[in-house]
């Protein structure tokens, strides 16, 4: 691959896609990077003390979330190989798989794992971002003593999200970064032309907003006769608003990045949903059980819709592309 990357370099028109450019320079290849350092302090905390109530190990978790979700809107690539983006970020989990992953190894006999297994070997639904939530905070699994399997499942965890950090960063700026900036040139058959590139980006962005949309707050909102509160994503850490609102300024930076000015409504749109994500004080959005507050999260999904609506109309006339597809579709 690094010998493709590095022959399409030299094969490049004189000028790369202005658009493609800066958004792979100024946002993609700075979030993963401050993905990995996140995930590398995280792993150093969990070594320096793996308790669930060490309050540095829960905000390196946090911070390392955080890191995760402007990293995550670029699920082309490197986060689509090896299942590395269902490791570092397995939810949603309607079946439990989770919780019953992580009880499968903790209870060998005083280890976590089977002679010779790597934590890299295990179910996705044990590794990453979510499997930690629960060690962190699950009263279920979060009692452990640093003598107990927790602690070294916790550690391994820890190390395992941060290899993966790691591996997707330096994948993205060595390979799949490159591929994107000499779209069109010779011998490049992952992006046939700049309009390809474009187009692979701005999905990512229209997806993100379908996800936030539906998945975050469309899960939890069930139906007016049956709302699902538990299934808000990380209600356990009490992130789940903040899941949503870190996301939207996320998407917000990056249509920023894809616009050369030619929106008229599209910030506009952005602008009322965060401010409705703002003034919602319901961070794990239980309010689903009272109408009054259905309502008010019935408007956040709505608002981030609307938003999704102006990029896939205003944003995608300006790019002149459409939406593709994107690993995320069909979650």
């Amino acid at each position: 691959m690094k010998i493709l990357v590095a022959l399409l370099a030299l094969a490049a028109p004189a000028a790369a896609d202005p658009v493609v450019d800066r958004v792979v320079t100024g946002t993609i290849l700075p979030r993963f990077a401050a993905f990995s350092e996140a995930t590398a302090a995280l792993e150093d905390a969990a070594a320096a003390d793996c308790l669930a109530t060490s309050p540095d190990l829960r905000a390196a978790w946090n911070a390392a979330f955080d890191a995760w979700l402007p990293a995550s809107t670029f699920r082309i690539g490197p986060l689509e190989q090896e299942g590395r983006g269902l490791a570092i970020a397995f939810w949603p989990d309607p079946k439990g798989a989770t919780d019953r992953a992580l009880a499968a190894l903790l209870a060998g006999d005083g280890a976590p794992l089977a002679s010779g297994q790597t934590y890299a070997e295990v179910s996705v639904a044990a590794r990453g971002l979510y499997a930690l939530e629960a060690m962190l905070y699950d009263p279920d699994l979060n009692s452990y003593t640093e003598a107990d399997p927790g602690c070294a499942l916790t550690r391994a965890a820890a190390a395992d999200l941060a290899a993966l950090a790691a591996g997707v960063e330096a994948d993205w700026r060595t390979d799949f970064a490159p591929l994107l900036q000499t779209a069109g040139a010779p011998g490049n058959t992952r992006f046939l032309s700049a309009h390809e590139a474009r187009q692979a980006v701005f999905t990512q962005l229209v997806t993100q907003l379908g996800f936030d949309a539906e998945t975050r707050v469309g899960r939890p909102l069930g139906s007016i006769t049956r709302p699902r509160p538990l299934r808000a994503e990380s209600r356990a850490a009490g992130r789940s608003l903040r899941n949503v609102t870190l996301s939207l300024a996320a998407n917000r930076a990056l249509a920023e990045a894809l616009t050369d000015g030619g929106t008229e409504y599209l910030f506009a749109y952005f602008d009322y949903a965060q401010g409705v994500a703002a003034r919602l004080d319901d961070p794990i959005f239980a309010g689903v059980d009272s109408p009054s507050g259905r309502l008010k999260i019935e408007e956040l999904k709505t608002a981030i819709e609307r938003v999704q609506d102006a990029a896939s109309a205003e944003l995608a006339a300006e790019l002149g592309v459409a939406a593709g597809f994107n690993a995320l579709d069909g979650d």
